[in-house]
C-alpha cells in the first residue's frame, strides 16, 4: 500500500532545470569523493542475472525479484538484480583486487514489492561498493573507520551543493553518531524499531545503527538482513553481535529519519554456515555463489549500497524520490501530489 507525506507549505527549492543540474553535479561528486576514500575502481555491473546461481540478493528474503525466460537459452530464466552484494564478491576474486581496494559500481533494479511513497520507488539507483579485507579487519572498529571515511564524502557532498546553491543552507552534523540495536532498544523500549530510528536521528541528526538482522534480548529483530551476506552474528560493539549497520540522516522536509546506506563485513565460511542454520536457509550451499565460498575461492571483504537518488533528493530538499527518478506511480498519488506542489517527473 501506498504511503504520502505530505509537508505543510512545501516548495521546492530549485525548479526542474536547476534541480537536473544539481542531480548531475551530486552524483559526479560524491562517486569521485567515495572512490578516493576507500580507494576504489569504477566496474560495469550487470542489470540482471541467472536464476538459480544464489548471487541475486534476496534482501529482507521475501521481495519477489522480476524475472523474465530467455529465448536463446532456452527460456531459461534471468532476474533483474534486487542489490549486487553476491556479485561484486565474485568480481573482486575475478579482478584479483589487493587487500585495501576494491570497487564500485551504478546499480540500477527494480523492486516490484516495494511500497511506494515518498522514499520508495520500483526503481532503485545506488552506489554498489566493495573493498577486499584481511582477517585482521573484521572487526567493529574497522567497520566504523570505512563508514566514518562514507559519512566524510557525504559531508562534503552537502557543502559542494550550498556553494552551488547557496540558498540550500548545510546541516548535516560533524560527527556520526553510532549506537547498537540493542542499546537503541534498551533506549526506547517502548517504540517500533522504526520509530526508534526517527527518536535518535532527530536528537543526533545522522546516525549508523550497528547490528541488524541478528536477534536482539526481546527476540525481535532491528529489521530483516538476508543471512548469507552480512555478518550481524559475529560480536561487535560493546560486545553485541553484528559487524553490520544502517547510515540514517535526519531528513527536515519529511520529518523523519531517512536510511542511506545499508552495509557490512561480509559473512566468512564459518559464519555464513552459522547463519544459514539458523535461518534454515542450508538449502542455499548447493547454489555457485555459496560453493565459491565455503571453498575458499572469494576474498574476505566489506561493502554495501548507497542510494543515489535518496542522497540527490536529502541535498537538493525534496519531498519526494519521484523528483529525482522517473519511475510509476499511482493515480491517487500523482494527483495528491500536484496539489501539494510536489514535482514528480
Amino acid at each position: 500500500m501506498s504511503y504520502l507525506i505530505k509537508p505543510d507549505n512545501y516548495k521546492p527549492i530549485l525548479d526542474l532545470k536547476q534541480t537536473e543540474l544539481g542531480i548531475k553535479q551530486i552524483k559526479d561528486f560524491f562517486q569521485i569523493n567515495l572512490s578516493s576514500e576507500l580507494r576504489l575502481r569504477r566496474v560495469t555491473a550487470p542489470l540482471f542475472v541467472l536464476k538459480g546461481l544464489g548471487i541475486n540478493d534476496d534482501l529482507n528474503g521475501i521481495e519477489r525479484p522480476v524475472s523474465f525466460p530467455i529465448k536463446d537459452l532456452g527460456d531459461v530464466k534471468a532476474e533483474v538484480v534486487q542489490s549486487l552484494a553476491k556479485w561484486k564478491r565474485i568480481t573482486l576474486a575475478e579482478y584479483n583486487i589487493d587487500p585495501g581496494y576494491g570497487i564500485y559500481t551504478d546499480m540500477n533494479a527494480i523492486r516490484s514489492d516495494e511500497e511506494l511513497g515518498n522514499l520508495h520507488s520500483l526503481y532503485v539507483d545506488q552506489w554498489d561498493w566493495e573493498r577486499v579485507i584481511i582477517e585482521e579487519e573484521r572487526n567493529v572498529d574497522f567497520l566504523i573507520q570505512v563508514v566514518k571515511k562514507i559519512y566524510a564524502a557525504m559531508v562534503r557532498t552537502e557543502y559542494m551543493v550550498y556553494e552551488s546553491y547557496p540558498q540550500i543552507k548545510p546541516y548535516l552534523p560533524e560527527e556520526l553518531h553510532f549506537i547498537h540495536s540493542e542499546e537503541l532498544r534498551a533506549l526506547y523500549p517502548d517504540l517500533t524499531p522504526k520509530e526508534r530510528e526517527n527518536a535518535i536521528s532527530h536528537k543526533y541528526g545522522a546516525v549508523f545503527i550497528i547490528g541488524i538482522g541478528g536477534l536482539l534480548s526481546d527476540g525481535t529483530k532491528h529489521d530483516g538482513r538476508a543471512p548469507d551476506y552480512d555478518d550481524y552474528s559475529t560480536i561487535g560493539l560493546n560486545n553485541l553481535p553484528g559487524l553490520n549497520g544502517d547510515l540514517l540522516l535526519w531528513d527536515r522536509v519529511l520529518g523523519r529519519a531517512v536510511e542511506f546506506s545499508s552495509m557490512g563485513i561480509r559473512v566468512n565460511k564459518e559464519v555464513l554456515l552459522k547463519q544459514l542454520k539458523e535461518a534454515g536457509a542450508e538449502d542455499k550451499l548447493e547454489l555457485y555463489f555459496h560453493k565459491r565460498l565455503i571453498e575458499g575461492s572469494l576474498p574476505l571483504c566489506i561493502g554495501g549500497g548507497i542510494g543515489q537518488s535518496r542522497l540527490c533528493m536529502f541535498y537538493l530538499r525534496k519531498a519526494h524520490i519521484g523528483e529525482i527518478q522517473a519511475s510509476i506511480w499511482p493515480k491517487e498519488m500523482r494527483d495528491d501530489c500536484k496539489q501539494h506542489n510536489i514535482n514528480l517527473i
